[in-house]
Parts: C-alpha cells; structure tokens; sequence
C-alpha cells in the first residue's frame, strides 16, 4: 500500500501518534543485504551427515549477520573500540613480562642477600601493579563496551526483521526451528554476542603470551641433558617442549572427553526456552485455567516440562564433571612441573634462584595460554548451542523474506483503489504457506459509508481473510486495494491491553498524551466504562483485571479517539451480550457516520446495523464468495460481481423473500 497507515503492524489499531523511530528505522542499514539463498541438503547424505551439515550452515548463517558490525552501515565505533582493545590486550602482555622479570630478580638479590636490590624493586612494584590493574580495567571496560554495542545493534536488527510486514505473525503460521522467538532474542543472543567477544580477546592474548614467554623459557632453559645408559641426551629448548606436550595432553583430553558438550548445552538451552514458555502461558491464560479448573492438569504439563530441564541439567552436569577432572587437575600440576624440571639446574649450580622462579612463572603463563581451551571449552559449547539457536530463527525470517521476494508461492498485493471505491478485493485468493487455498477468487468493492457484514459458517475463511485484507497473511493472489490516504483501524476478537496505566490502554497504538484527559475520559464514558475514569492514570495489570466484555468496550473507545476512515471489525463484539452489543453498534454508527465497516461475525442481529451483506461457503480447493446482497437500498450503483451473483442466483419469479431492501435466495 501507498500508506503506511493503512497497513497496520500492531495487534488493532493504527500507526501510533507521534511515534519514534522504530526498529526499522534504527536499523534501517543493518539488513540492507537479501537473505542468503536456501540451501537444500544433500540427498546423498545420511541423516546424520545432513544434521551435521545443517549446524554448520546454522554458524555460518549467525556470522552472515553478525559480522556486519564492522561493515558498511555498522557500528561506526566497532572498529576503533576493537582496535583499542587489541592495544590494551599488547600491554598488559607487556605488564605480565615486566613482572616476569621482576619476579627473578627479587629472587636473585634475596639469594645473594642484596638488600638494597630488594628494597628498591618492592618500590619498583607498586607501579608495576597499579599500571597492571589499571590496563586491565580499561580492557575489561572496552571488551564490555563492544559486546554491549555488538548486542545492541544485532538485536536491533533481528527484532527489526521480526515485526517487519507482520513476520512475528506469519512465524506462527510456517514450519521450522524457530519456537520461542523471545528467548532466543533476550538470551541466546546476548551469549552469541559475548562470548565470540571474550574468545576473540582471550585467543589473542594467549598467542602474544605464549610468543613472549616461550622465548623466555628458551633462554633461561636452555637444553637439559640427561645420562642415560651410560651416554647422556640432549634435549635443546626442554622447557618449551614440556610446555607444548603438557597442553597438547590436557587439550586432547578435553576435547575428548567434551566432544559431546555442545550437543548436551544445546539441549539444555531448548529444554529451559520450552519451560519457559510454558510458564508464560500460564500465567497469560490465568483466568481462562482458573475458570475450568485446569490447574492439576497444567501442573502436570509443568511438571514434564520441567522434568526435561533436570534430565538436561543432570546430563550437562556430568560434561562438566568430566571437563572439571581435566581443568583442576591441570591447574594443580602445571605450577609444580617447571619447577621440577628446572630443580637439577639450580641444585648444581648452573640456574639461579631468580631464573628458577621466573621459569615458573612463564611456564604457568605459556601454560594457560596454551590450555586456553581447557578452560574455555564449556563455554564455547554454550555459544555454539546459543548461535545456533538464534540463527534458526534467522533462517526462518529468511525463508518469509525470499517468499515476500518471490512469486513462487504467489503474494497477495496491495495498492490504491480507482475511483471512490474505499476498499477493493481483485480477484482475491488466500492460501497457505504450502499452496493450500484456503479462500479463492473473491471479488468486493466497498464504497464510502458501505457497512459490510461478512458471514459464513466456522471455517469458511473469514478471520483469514480479514487477515489478508490487514496484511499479515501474505500468500495468496490477487490485490487488496484502499483509497489513497485513508487510515485503517482493526478491532480484532481479542483486543490487546498494553502493560502500563489505563490511559495507555485506552490510546493505544497512540501515544498516551496524544489526546487529552477530558477526550479520554469521554470515549469511556460512550462505551459504557465511565466507572473507570477514577482509575485512569492507575498503572496495573488491566490485561488480567478487565473481563472480555471490557476489553472490547475499550477496543471500540479506541476507536472513536483514532476516529479512522475504515474499520475492520473481526468477531469484535462477540464478548458482549446483545443489548451491548447493539449499543456499541449504534454508537459507532453515531459518531462516525461517514466510516466506513467491514465486519466479520456469526450473529445474525449484527445485520440490522449494515447495509450490505456477503457471504463465504466452505467448498473443496476452498471457500469462495456465494452470495452479495444489500441489506438496505443502495445510493451507488452495485459492482459488476454483485450483479453477476444476484442473476445467477435469482430464483423464478414469485419465489423470493424481501429482507430490508435487498433479495435473498431460498
């Protein structure tokens, strides 16, 4: 459509008034680039081969996003908070070496007891500290600072994607891997986005350490040689291979014994998003469980759920388990190896004390370096599981993407109407996802003023096609056409109550202090809910206070502050009994006399308050329009489809019943 306003994003209502910048307009240079094509597996992979295949497009397809931070249209500041990073990073390794050298020399003057050495290096390390913990600091505030950046702006996106042309809708109605699109916003993001930082930063710093201080362990060690049979061997450089074959033993084993850690924590994560849902949805169902009585069997349901986190749990627990014997075990011998090998040196005098202790403290050094993965290997199965997640959601939002790039499927389009005409069907067909029809060929043109009631046993496709006509079911064919600059306003079933005061629910999708008290207080006064003017700046949970019958009383207040040109009622005064019902009709039909409604609706007393009436019928390959008929004289002239049905369906002469100006086929 040409307006924006007649395309709403929210659950009823408009385009609210005075609105910031959205998400898209925050993001509007993240996802600039199309969806990456899809990729069909291997029919030629097993099962498992294929599962495989598809986790390691599931990494790729988070990094396709992801790295855009420091691309075109990212985070101006990306760059040069990493670049200061980096830098922080080379100076602390500068600190660690300074204090490497520290430490031999306090040891060699203690061993010639030099006091006047020692006591100038304890002042010497006052500066050496202080300089250290202020660079770390510092390091730890930059880190901290690109991860905050990084998540801020790859969230921004991602919820940008979402709400984009109703995708958090259409999600609900398509297969895949992307349940709970909350969590794996809120959380699995925020990990996906943390850890790569601290690993990036932790592999750096664990390859300028382990440069600087393997080089020291060369030349303070020298080679070792060793009788043995009564020759001797020379192993040149024994420290550094001690080293290396140390954390080559340590890093094997943890990956062995965690090769199923990423699998297990991808687990967890799914079990604890599922329990979480679970909870949700009971606690925004409350009313509905508590009216039926339903708390043992939703305790039961609870119960599963949460037993599938415990099974989850036990099970990561056991990983850690086994990469804790690994990692402690390590941590406890590494200190005590150099020394060990060094002791030989110094007992026969060719290594002195100072050397002996600095030996240790660059293979400690050069030890965590290299065991970086040790200690990290737990918390990159996290990431792994978390990436993944987030990217299924992606992928999803890809496939709505190319969809609404592509006329495979067939997409409904919208436009302007010609003419007067406010709305206009054109050869309207509504499927779904796979090409089921669901509502075929329908063909309305509504006039200015029109009320329309669209009827049709349960099933027929009504509430699809107010979806269509609103624009969050995109697959179908034909056109949706509004009048030019007209706004749009939909009163579904289940009206929304956002969090926040009463005033906020009342003007919503519209600011609060869009309208003033005064108006607000009038339209509850006119919907029959005066009683609630007293509470009107009360912030509580109206959504779980008001009954149904009073959300769609404020669903029709709404409407009469947003005063809009069209209005699309689904099922909305099904809640209300009909003496209410009748008074919200007539209402509307007084206050905005010139509005123009379509209706969606099962009662037939709704026909009293429109003008015009059609009717959808189930059939194989789906519903199709059946019947057009005016339910009290028109002014206009009726639209070719209407005459077309009424002839086809005009019974002989004598044979028909009059029903307020219009004919109705037996």
């Amino acid at each position: 459509m040409a307006d924006a306003k007649l395309k709403p994003k929210s659950v009823d209502g408009t385009e609210p008034h005075g609105a910031g910048n959205s998400p898209q307009e925050t993001a509007s240079t993240v996802e600039v680039m199309p969806p990456p094509d899809a990729i069909e597996p291997d029919p030629e992979l097993t099962p498992e081969e294929a599962e495989q295949a598809r986790k390691r497009y599931l990494l790729k397809r988070f990094w396709l996003s992801a790295r855009r931070y420091w691309g075109r249209g990212g985070d101006k500041f990306a760059w040069p908070f990493s670049i200061g990073l980096l830098a922080m990073i080379c100076m602390n390794v500068g600190f660690q070496y300074g204090i490497n050298l520290w430490n031999r020399g306090i040891f060699d003057a203690i061993e010639r007891h030099d006091a006047g050495t020692v006591y100038f290096l304890s002042a010497v390390f006052v500066p050496l500290v202080l300089g250290t913990v202020a660079i770390v600091t510092i390091q730890v505030a930059v880190r901290m600072m690109i991860q905050r950046r990084w998540r801020s702006w790859l969230t921004t996106a991602v919820i940008a994607r979402w709400l984009a042309n109703g995708r958090y809708y259409q999600l609900n109605l398509i297969g895949g891997d992307h349940k709970n699109p909350e969590a794996r916003i809120s959380e699995d993001l925020r990990i996906a986005t943390e850890a790569p930082v601290d690993f990036v930063a932790g592999v750096i710093s664990a390859f300028l350490a382990a440069s600087t201080f393997i080089v020291v362990l060369w030349t303070i060690g020298g080679a070792l040689t060793l009788p043995i049979a009564g020759s001797t061997i020379t192993i040149p450089g024994f420290l550094v291979i001690t080293a290396v074959l140390y954390a080559a033993i340590t890093s094997t084993s943890m990956a062995v014994i965690g090769r199923y850690f990423v699998h297990v924590s991808e687990a967890k994560n799914q079990a604890e998003a599922e329990f979480r849902y679970t909870l949700t949805h009971v606690r925004e169902n409350g009313e509905s469980i508590a009216l039926l009585g339903g708390e043992e069997e939703e305790r039961n349901d609870l119960d599963k759920t949460f037993a599938n986190v415990l099974r989850q749990w036990a099970l990561l627990a056991r990983q850690h388990m086994r990469t804790t014997l690994v990692s402690h075990g390590s941590m406890l011998i590494a200190p005590v190896v150099p020394v060990l090998l060094c002791a030989p040196k110094f007992l026969e005098g060719s290594m002195t004390l100072g050397q002996v202790m600095q030996a240790a403290s660059a293979f400690a050094i050069v030890q965590g370096a290299f065991g970086w993965l040790v200690d990290n290997y737990p918390r990159l199965a996290d990431w792994n599981a978390c990436a993944r997640r987030i990217a299924s959601l992606m992928m999803s939002l890809d496939g709505l993407e190319r969809a609404e790039q592509s006329d495979s499927l067939g997409r409904i389009k919208h436009g302007e109407t010609e003419g007067e005409a406010m709305l206009s069907l054109n050869d309207l067909s509504v499927s779904l996802d796979d090409g089921t029809a669901v509502v075929t060929e329908t063909r309305v043109e509504i006039e200015p003023g029109e009320r329309v009631l669209v009827s049709g046993e349960s099933g027929s496709g009504k509430s699809t096609l107010v979806r269509a006509i609103s624009g969050l079911w995109p697959w179908g064919s034909g056109s949706v056409n509004f009048h030019a600059d007209r706004q749009l306003f939909m009163l579904p079933q289940r009206s929304y109550i956002p969090s926040g005061t009463l005033r906020r629910a009342v003007a919503y999708p519209g600011a609060a202090d869009s309208w003033p008290l005064d108006e607000i207080k009038s339209a509850l006064d006119k919907v029959g809910l005066d009683y609630l003017n007293d509470k009107i700046e009360e912030d509580a949970p109206w959504d779980q206070t008001l009954s149904g019958g009073e959300k769609q009383r404020l669903a029709f207040a709404r409407l009469l502050l947003h005063q809009p040109d069209i209005v699309v009622l689904d099922e909305a005064t099904a809640a209300l009994d009909e003496k209410s019902q009748d008074k919200m009709m007539q209402m509307v039909i007084d206050e905005l006399p010139e509005v123009t409604i379509l209706s969606v609706a099962h009662r037939a007393e709704l026909e009293v308050f429109h003008s015009r009436k059609i009717t959808l019928e189930r059939r194989e390959g789906g519903a199709k329009l059946v019947s057009d008929i005016d339910l009290i004289k028109r002014t206009r002239k009726r639209n070719l489809l209407s005459r077309v049905l009424e002839k086809r369906r005009s019974p002989p002469k004598g044979n028909t019943t009059a029903n307020e100006g219009g004919t109705v086929p037996e």
